[in-house]
C-alpha cells in the first residue's frame, strides 16, 4: 500500500468519525475492495452532481467527496487527494479552535 493510499485511509477514517452512525457504517462498506463497482458509479455521480452545482439539491460538497472515492481505484490521483484533504482537514481544525476560543 503506497503512503498516498494510507493518507486516503487516514483521512477517510478521520471523515467517517464526523458522520452518524448509518451514514458512516455506508462510507466504511464503500471503502471495502470488494465494494469496488459501486464505489466507481457513486464517485462520478457526485463528481458530477459537485460540477451542476448551481442547481437544487446537488452541492459543491459532492465534487471533493466524489473525487475521495474515485481516488480509492485511480492511484494518480492519490497524492493530490491526500494534499487537498489533509488541508481541509487542518482548516476543519483551525476553525473548531477559533469556535472553542469565543
Amino acid at each position: 500500500m503506497s503512503n498516498h493510499q494510507e493518507e486516503l485511509d487516514r483521512h477517510f477514517a478521520w471523515f467517517e468519525g464526523k458522520l452518524p452512525p448509518k451514514p458512516a457504517k455506508f462510507v466504511g462498506w464503500l471503502r471495502r475492495p470488494s465494494s469496488r463497482y459501486a464505489r466507481i458509479p457513486l464517485a462520478i455521480l457526485l463528481i458530477v452532481g459537485g460540477i451542476f452545482s448551481f442547481l437544487p439539491v446537488l452541492g459543491l460538497w459532492m465534487l471533493p467527496l466524489g473525487l475521495l472515492l474515485f481516488a480509492q481505484d485511480v492511484p494518480v490521483l492519490q497524492k493530490p487527494m491526500a494534499r487537498m484533504f489533509g488541508w481541509i482537514e487542518r482548516k476543519w481544525i483551525e476553525r473548531q479552535r477559533a469556535k472553542t476560543m469565543q
